[in-house]
């Protein structure tokens, strides 16, 4: 499902999964090194690595700390302040803003990330990263699958999509944050989609489809621009 879903898009970017656990997984690795941020993570199982991570790993990102839940030192709580303050000074966010941020409902454990071809049983999220148009191909696939597909796109913070995606079991579009760029490398034409494990099979089954009419369409309203 993950090959088709790379090849029908045409994605330069592997898809991956996500999965979170309340203990560390067996036969699977933990993370080799502590990164900057937590969407580093995703980066690093787009290339193809395989691995989970402990609250610990994720000390170094505040903001995905808030997002996912993670109980937090007191030296780093200290530092999510003071970014969160920061990004206020600066007209980024409005503290009122903050609440509103998705978050994960229970307390970060562990959690696997990993390219989606490696994923046996459906992970709590999928993420995949494109161009506009890819990503409304596979909208427009999640919509034919009949999975709900939130109105709008999320803004700052990215990795708030994931804890959206898991409370709403809906589809989401994030059109991706400074900070998640510069970490993960994401080019200034792409943004992101993430939706719930569980439809992958759905999703693929209308992909073909989806591609196949838009393609139709284009030659279509090709054409009628021409004759008008």
């Amino acid at each position: 499902m993950s090959k088709q879903l790379q090849e029908l898009l045409d994605l330069k970017t592997a898809p991956i999964a996500v999965t979170f656990h309340e203990t560390p997984p067996e036969e699977v690795p933990r993370v080799e090194k502590v990164e900057a941020s937590g969407c580093t993570y995703w980066k690093r199982a787009s290339e193809g690595k395989t691995f989970y991570t402990e609250a610990s790993d994720h000390y170094n990102c505040p903001i995905g700390c808030y997002t996912h839940n993670v109980e937090l030192p007191d030296a780093q709580m200290k530092e999510l302040e003071n970014t969160l303050n920061l990004m206020g000074q600066l007209g980024y966010i409005g503290m009122d803003e903050v609440p509103g941020i998705p978050q994960q409902e229970n307390p970060f454990q562990n959690a696997v990330y990993a390219p989606l071809t490696d994923m046996m049983d459906p992970p709590d999220v999928v993420m995949v990263s494109g161009t506009p148009k890819q990503m409304m191909l596979l909208a427009e696939a999640a919509t034919a699958a009949e999975v709900e597909v939130g109105n709008g796109a999320m803004g700052r913070p990215t990795c708030a999509v994931i804890p959206a995606v898991m409370q709403s079991g809906q589809g989401a579009s994030s059109l991706g944050c400074i900070g998640n760029r510069v970490y993960t490398a994401l080019s200034d034409d792409d943004f992101y989609f993430a939706f719930p494990g569980e439809h992958i099979d759905a999703i693929i089954d209308k992909l073909a489809m989806i591609v196949n009419a838009n393609s139709e369409l284009e030659a279509y309203h090709q054409q009628r621009q021409e004759e008008i």
